[in-house]
């Protein structure tokens, strides 16, 4: 880590998880000093190593706020974040064994394209959903907000779906050879509406009272103490528990898939342990450096010290199961992934099809995807070097198990 400050051109420092200032790209710092000439930012911003540019703040990007919060600094995937299971069942017994469809991991992938929406789908018919049907019992807490209400009723039907760009499910193995569960997702619909409508919200805001914040930062903020900045933590946090049990849903039927597919070709019963669920597009509450404030994590893991979280890389790349240091420099932060160094127009560009899919066939891996056309997207060269991210924040994180994938579905 080093510290990036030029006290003629910004309020506070930037603290960068990288070996030298040649590995940001100018956009993204561009980005970062806007954060750090924000008014109410506090002590310092802070850079993960997978950070890059995003909308109004680096993904990758860490801002802690005295009673002030930003929409775009949480971004419009409200709650997106990673699950994760260990199973006691070896991966050489998913790949050995034989069905009608071939590979049994190959009858799992199939299994979960079937039964999990992908993309834009979405189910015919509503689906439980305990945080949605407690949101209708506290309408009152949403009721100002009229043109959201009916993203809560449509949200029963995208409840367990995985969503497309780099979200994906994984089937991967642990340095023992035992096969585990990743998904990647969010809240899907409901988050991108919240996070668009109260940003236009907090930019009508700052225009009205003159906000000294310019417009092309992209950073309209709203005061929390005002009734639109509780508004939208009200919508945030249901925003965050519907991501939560998307993930819970999901991981849940990949868990049934996984277990009938094992009883039915092996005679063999999985046990599931070590369930993980965490967020990476959110704000909290909390104590730093003395102070109360809105830490913002946009593309960053809350990792304080001993919490157990999780690191994914790209497809077809390694990924981590780590535990935090509760690095106070990094606001308890790390990184989310590995973080993207094409665009995903520059990727698609830049990589073939072709040289994807044979990528992917030279690494073994077994690719559930309904459209192969925008593959390259997703291709892992389109990434940074995860190791060489994880190697960067090693006073962020220790590693519990480094993982490679077996199957993803995209």
């Amino acid at each position: 880590m080093f510290e990036y400050y030029d006290k003629d051109k910004m309020k506070v420092p930037i603290y960068i998880w990288a070996k030298s200032i040649e590995e940001i790209e100018d956009s993204c710092l561009e980005q970062a000093i806007n954060l750090a000439n924000l008014p109410f930012a506090y002590h310092h911003i802070a850079l993960m190593p997978d950070t890059h540019k995003g909308v109004g703040m680096p993904i990758g990007g860490v801002i802690a706020c005295k009673d002030t919060i930003i929409p775009n600094a949480v971004g419009v995937d409200i709650g997106c974040g990673m699950a994760f299971l260990q199973t006691d069942i070896p991966v050489n017994i998913l790949k050995e064994i034989k069905t009608g469809s071939g590979e049994l991991i190959k009858c799992i992938v199939g299994a979960i394209l079937r039964t999990i929406p992908v993309g834009y789908q979405h189910y015919k018919q509503p689906q439980e959903s305990k945080v949605l049907d407690k949101a209708q019992i506290e309408l009152e807490k949403y009721i100002k907000d009229e043109e959201l209400l009916s993203y809560i009723k449509e949200s029963y039907f995208h409840a367990g779906t995985l969503g497309g760009g780099n979200h994906f499910i994984e089937i991967q193995e642990d340095e023992n050879g035992m096969a585990c569960i990743m998904l990647h997702s969010g809240s899907r619909m409901l988050g991108n509406m919240i996070g668009q409508y109260f940003n236009k919200i907090a930019k009508n805001l700052n225009e009205k009272y003159f906000s000294s914040v310019p417009l092309e930062y992209n950073l309209s903020f709203l005061p929390v103490n005002s009734n639109e900045g509780q508004h939208y933590l009200n919508w945030m946090h249901l925003a965050m528990n519907f991501a939560f049990e998307n993930r819970m849903l999901m991981l849940n039927k990949v868990k049934q898939i996984f277990s009938e597919q094992l009883n039915k070709y092996a005679g063999l019963t999985p046990e599931f342990s070590n369930e993980i669920n965490c967020h990476h597009n959110y704000a909290n509450f909390e104590s730093h450096f003395n102070e109360d404030v809105w830490v913002h994590r946009k593309g960053a893991i809350h990792t304080s010290n001993g919490e157990v979280a999780i690191i994914p890389g790209s497809m077809g790349s390694n990924s981590y199961i780590v535990k935090g240091l509760g690095n106070e420099d990094s606001f308890s932060t790390s990184s989310h992934g590995a973080g993207r160094k094409y665009s995903r127009s520059k990727a698609l560009e830049t990589f073939s099809v072709e040289s994807v899919m044979v990528d992917l066939k030279q690494k073994n891996i077994v690719l559930g995807k309904l459209k192969k056309s925008d593959v390259a997207e997703e291709s892992r060269f389109a990434y940074k070097d995860i190791d060489n991210v994880m190697e960067n924040q090693k006073d962020l994180t220790t590693t519990i198990k480094k993982l490679k994938t077996i199957c993803v579905v995209k």
